[in-house]
């Protein structure tokens, strides 16, 4: 039994004083014994809105089965997460990346407001990974974090297929490419199951992080989700966390700068989502570590991509599990030098002795070797320049055009891009840029999807190009630059280009220009005035309030900098 005269839990069953406190304890099953245990906070983003979360429920039942046997307490609570794939296209994404912010304040207060000792944490979509993984690194109690697990791929004329692949039937059916019928019978079977999005995208990316960083079991994060597996991983992190107890390691011993330049390479080498570049600087804010999107993107330049998923590739997470998980994704790029094996995980152990009992599989062709990758550099890349100054992310992995000048087509929100798309009222060579979708601005940051998708399947994804202060999806391909900082809202120089001006994009040496010269930038900045938004109350107005460049993560609080004392401490 571990001794609660240091846990936060004292604060409300230990004394005659809580009293009260015990009362409610036992009004709901819980005996002498369970209130004298450490109580353990299992939060899942369990929803019905999506099938990326359905299976967490189930799962958290296992890992309070977990907690159990190691003698701890477990007290589940679910927390919000927002869907992508539903909130895409639409108002409804700008409350994406806001309820990251949501879920990591939300977790917050429900363990401050209950004096829980550690935490359990099970995501199923985007956002829900890094706003529990933010959480645990603000409350800094020990914790383990579990993915809910990705969906299985769906079979369309003898081909695995994703929903990325509807979003781009959709570009292809308004291009009369292909018939109502079809793109009926592919929304039919492309989601087969519960899980979320199979490609590496966002959820499966973020997911890798978790396991290199050091939050999550080993293999934990690979198992689809309808497999039992993932409820033998869910029963194994309940028991765990109780280890982490007794050892007192939080998150912030294993969350360290090595880490998260773990957690860049192991992106970049996979192709990950852009999303990372603004998830890893959140997660490192919450430790009061400076980790921005230059940090990220230094990263990037000198890690091999060696993975074979989609978007850019054949595969999905499904398959990488099958050839051998996460671990031996890491496993490789620790023989080629490029991952900290020193750094702690949930484990009690290193990373490097973790991997002991790991051997790459030769036979699989999902992951390639450190030493024969598809490209030296990593499948994401960061862009600066006159454009950019704070600057830009892409995924360039898959893509066949890594440099690209056009005219610019300017417009102040997606829905205007996208209807320009849909009707093909643009052309060969045009750069289309979407602006006042920021952080700030838009409020939110809202993804393109529908209209990055679009263009892809009217086949011109390697003809135009696509840049926006707001994001992408993990899912997006083509020659699409994100996180444009400044962003439009604030003035930055994406605010002031016109119809016709040249941008000059070149991944190859991180390139986003516009063809001006600093006076006309200038003259034209004097003469911008900022422009008006529709979201004058609520959670949205709010956010815009607080909220900072995607730089630095578009974050929204001053983090452990500024901490006096951790939660984990009262």
């Amino acid at each position: 039994m571990v001794d609660k005269a240091k846990l936060p839990s004292r604060h409300v069953s230990v004394g005659p004083e809580k009293a009260p406190h015990r009362s409610f304890y036992y009004a709901m099953g819980m005996t002498e014994e369970d209130i004298n245990k450490p109580f353990v906070g299992v939060v899942s983003t369990w929803n019905e809105a999506a099938p990326c979360n359905i299976a967490l429920m189930r799962q958290a039942q296992s890992v309070k089965k977990g907690v159990k046997e190691m003698n701890g307490t477990p007290r589940e609570f679910c927390t919000i997460t927002v869907t992508d794939g539903i909130a895409m296209g639409h108002q409804g994404m700008k409350s994406s990346l806001i309820s990251r912010e949501v879920i990591a304040d939300s977790t917050e207060l429900s363990v401050r407001g209950h004096c829980y000792d550690a935490l359990v944490g099970l995501a199923g979509c985007d956002k829900s990974l890094p706003g529990l993984m933010m959480a645990m690194c603000r409350l800094n109690i020990p914790s383990v974090f579990m993915y809910g697990g990705s969906i299985l791929p769906g079979r369309y004329k003898g081909n695995d297929v994703t929903v990325v692949d509807v979003f781009e039937a959709v570009g292809k059916h308004a291009a009369g490419g292909t018939s109502e019928k079809d793109l009926t019978d592919l929304e039919k079977v492309a989601c087969p199951s519960a899980g979320a999005c199979g490609g590496q995208f966002t959820a499966n990316t973020m997911a890798c992080v978790s396991e290199v960083i050091g939050l999550a079991l080993p293999y934990s994060s690979g198992a689809p989700a309808p497999y039992e597996d993932r409820d033998k991983y869910a029963y194994e992190s309940g028991k765990q966390i109780m280890n982490l107890i007794e050892k007192n390691i939080r998150p912030r011993d294993i969350v360290t700068r090595k880490a998260l330049e773990n957690a860049a390479t192991i992106v970049a080498a996979t192709g990950g989502s852009t999303n990372a570049g603004l998830h890893l600087p959140a997660i490192a804010h919450e430790c009061g570590i400076d980790f921005s999107l230059n940090d990220v993107v230094d990263i990037f330049k000198k890690t091999p991509y060696i993975a074979d998923l989609k978007p850019g590739g054949r595969f999905v997470a499904k398959d990488l599990y099958e050839a051998g998980g996460i671990p031996i994704v890491i496993k490789t790029l620790f023989e080629g030098g490029f991952i900290h094996g020193d750094c702690m995980t949930v484990t009690g152990k290193t990373i490097a002795e973790n991997l002991k009992s790991v051997d790459f599989n030769i036979k699989q062709e999902v992951i390639r070797p450190y030493n024969n990758p598809f490209s030296s550099t990593g499948g994401v890349v960061g862009l600066k320049g006159n454009l950019a100054p704070e600057g830009a992310i892409v995924k360039v992995a898959g893509m066949e055009t890594t440099k690209f000048s056009g005219s610019a087509r300017c417009f102040d929100c997606e829905e205007d891009a996208f209807k320009c798309v849909i009707n093909e009222e643009y052309k060969e060579g045009d750069v289309i840029v979407i602006r006042y979708e920021g952080p700030k601005g838009g409020p939110g940051m809202r993804e393109m999807l529908s209209t990055t998708a679009a263009i892809s399947g009217q086949g011109m994804g390697n003809k135009v190009a696509l840049i926006t202060d707001g994001r992408f999806s993990g899912g997006t391909r083509g020659f699409c630059v994100g996180h444009v900082g400044p962003e439009a809202a604030v003035g930055g120089p994406i605010a002031l280009i016109n119809d016709g001006d040249k941008i000059i994009l070149d991944a190859d040496n991180g390139i986003l220009e516009v063809d001006l010269s600093e006076e006309e930038l200038t003259k034209r900045k004097e003469k911008w005035k900022p422009r008006k938004t529709d979201y004058n109350s609520g959670t949205l107005w709010k956010y815009a309030q607080t909220v900072g460049s995607s730089f630095k993560g578009a974050i929204t609080h001053p983090g452990a900098e500024e901490e006096t004392h951790t939660y984990a401490d009262i």
